[in-house]
């Protein structure tokens, strides 16, 4: 029998990224997936070893849909590696492809597929039922069934449902109208176009709020295009291409309908699709692949949009010690690296403090986390170790994925840290500036 979706891997462009690599294994020791089996299978280098056998035609169906499908599973999409590789390996567009032959010949379980169909299909590209859920989760939290679910869950409860409950973060289900843009606070700099999201929104719209706030601030006056839906990044890394491309479409005709000076994403791994992965998505499509450049050329991540734009420095005082636990899309794919810790260094009272591995995964990795749990879990609990060392008393993230999963790992070490955003403490800064500026 044929593998389905073999001429993904097969074509002209593929096989010439597959060839860049030189195979000198400096990605290794930035795989947290290595660093979890130590198998060279389970390496960036290793599964170009075999997506080359399989384009090449020398793995069967039998070895595709087993070790094939293992190994590439296996991968978080951290991109990591592209960070290390000294040959420029475009290592995402080819573990994306892989991904998307498997797809077509993996068979999931019953509840995996279920899982998959009401996440990927239903609750992501839908806010309205996403924020339903999420007030159903709301209740569930402040009546106290959550703490019985989670005393009885190891026992009752399909690991990937309980991975799910066990990221839920603490839910403040107040969502903003947002029909008409919030206006510029002081003297107007220019207009923005704000990326909503999916999970962000419903399930930690403080963060989005805080967003706002702080835009306003400085100045820009926030719009938010109506027709945007989910950034479709869970669903290219889980191989449902198909629809990805409907969802990019989507957003790039609501954020090209107007010209803003910029499109704005707060969660590290929305940005990389949004600014990268997007324009691969219409590589055979000549229109959408001309507007998605443009639509990507104009996506900036907050932390670099303020970096050159913080017209109002935050001058309150906010005192806590932090660890900044970079998003992995948000330094290996955005590039941005510096301008989260800048910020965070100008507020009064923060005191920084590096891990020793900034660069290595939480293990949230989109959807990764509830399909490949035990492996995620592994990643994660090095990944407090490395929080706790610091002994911070706040972690700040920048991605969405990052925020619940630490949330769920600070819990799990007993740690019992708040997590915030970068550009929640930005907003704590200049909150208490409005209170010194009321006590004048």
């Amino acid at each position: 029998m044929t593998i389905k979706g073999i001429e993904i891997l097969q074509s002209p462009d593929y096989k010439a990224k597959l060839i860049q690599c030189i195979h000198c294994g400096l990605c290794l020791q930035a795989c947290p997936t290595y660093a979890v089996f130590g198998t060279e299978m389970d390496s960036p280098r290793g599964r170009i070893v075999l997506m080359r056998a399989a384009a090449e035609g020398r793995i069967g169906l039998e070895e595709f849909t087993n070790s094939f499908t293992k190994h590439l599973s296996l991968c978080l999409a951290c991109r990591a590696c592209e960070t290390a590789c000294p040959s420029g390996v475009k290592y995402g567009i080819l573990v994306d492809g892989a991904q998307a032959a498997i797809a077509m010949n993996r068979r999931v379980g019953a509840v995996e597929r279920f899982i998959r169909w009401l996440g990927m299909h239903q609750l992501m590209p839908n806010l309205g039922l996403l924020k339903l859920m999420a007030r159903v989760m709301w209740l569930y939290e402040i009546t106290g069934v959550q703490k019985i679910v989670r005393a009885l869950a190891p026992y009752v409860l399909p690991r990937p449902l309980r991975a799910m409950e066990e990221i839920l973060p603490p839910i403040e289900p107040k969502y903003r109208d947002y029909r008409a843009p919030a206006p510029a606070i002081g003297e107007k700099r220019g207009e923005v176009a704000f990326f909503i999201g999916c999970i962000q929104e419903a399930f930690l719209a403080q963060v989005n709020e805080a967003t706002i706030r702080v835009l306003q601030r400085n100045g820009y006056e926030v719009h938010f295009p109506a027709g945007q839906t989910c950034c479709g990044a869970a669903h290219i890394h889980q191989g449902e291409h198909a629809l990805a491309r409907e969802l990019a479409r989507r957003n790039i005709d609501a954020f090209l309908a107007r010209d803003y000076d910029a499109i704005i994403s707060n969660a590290g791994g929305c940005g990389a699709t949004l600014k990268d992965e997007i324009v691969h998505l219409f590589h055979d499509d000549p229109v959408y692949y001309e507007k998605a450049k443009r639509f990507a050329a104009k996506v900036k991540d907050i932390s670099e949009f303020l970096a050159t734009r913080l017209h109002v420095p935050p001058q309150g005082r906010v005192n806590a010690r932090v660890t900044y636990a970079d998003s992995c899309h948000l330094r290996h794919v955005q590039k941005v690296v510096k301008q989260p810790r800048d910020l965070l260094k100008s507020i009064p009272g923060i005191q920084l403090i590096e891990l020793k591995l900034p660069d290595r995964c939480c293990g949230s990795a989109g959807v990764y986390n509830i399909v490949q749990a035990e492996t995620a879990d592994a990643i994660l609990d090095a990944k407090m170790q490395d929080i706790a060392s610091t002994g911070a008393e706040w972690i700040i993230v920048s991605n969405t994925g990052c925020h619940m999963q630490l949330i769920a790992g600070s819990r799990k070490a007993k740690l019992n840290l708040p997590v915030y955003h970068v550009v929640q403490v930005l907003d704590m800064s200049y909150r208490a500036m409005e209170r010194g500026s009321e006590r004048a």
